[in-house]
């Protein structure tokens, strides 16, 4: 697969899953993961994912000390799974703001895009990793079932993949 299949392969795979796990290193030198849900509807043309965060959190002070930052994805239903590393930084674009924004933010922010505690943060995609294994679930557990049984490696579960952005 090329470099834009993998790409659309990338996104195809984290565009239906809510909430990535956003991880970042805390200033006690801990990686620190929690939630957040990716704003745009596909990837950015400058292979940007973007995220709304507090301005105030640990999250936006994490990644102002340290921008490098990875973002996991998990649909276990779909046996999809993607680490996705980059650079983030907060953003100051109104216009982007309003762009992304949807109804389920103002259960965060009140202000809508001009709350002044709302950061826009984009991470530009270095590297990503993927794992998608499609297909019934019972018949993957079944071949890893024989396999151990055989003493020999699964023979197929899915499709890896490695796309490098920059």
């Amino acid at each position: 697969m090329d470099e834009i299949g993998h790409r659309a392969q990338l996104w195809d795979l984290i565009k239906d899953i809510h909430f990535g796990m956003f991880t970042t290193r805390h200033a006690n030198e801990h990686l620190h993961a929690r939630p957040m849900t990716t704003q745009n509807r596909a990837i950015d043309e400058d292979d940007s994912l973007w995220f709304f965060m507090s301005a105030g959190s640990d999250t936006v002070a994490d990644l102002l000390r340290d921008s490098q930052v990875n973002v996991a994805y998990a649909d276990p239903d779909k046996q999809a799974y993607v680490s996705v590393a980059g650079q983030a930084q907060v953003v100051d674009d109104l216009q982007r703001k309003q762009a992304l924004w949807s109804k389920m933010n103002e259960v965060w922010f009140k202000g809508g895009p001009t709350d002044p505690d709302l950061a826009l943060v984009r991470v530009r995609i270095e590297h990503a990793d993927y794992w998608d294994a499609p297909g019934n679930r019972l018949v993957r557990l079944y071949d890893m079932a024989m396999s151990a049984l055989k003493g020999e490696r699964p023979k197929d579960m899915g499709e890896r993949g490695h796309v490098d952005m920059r």
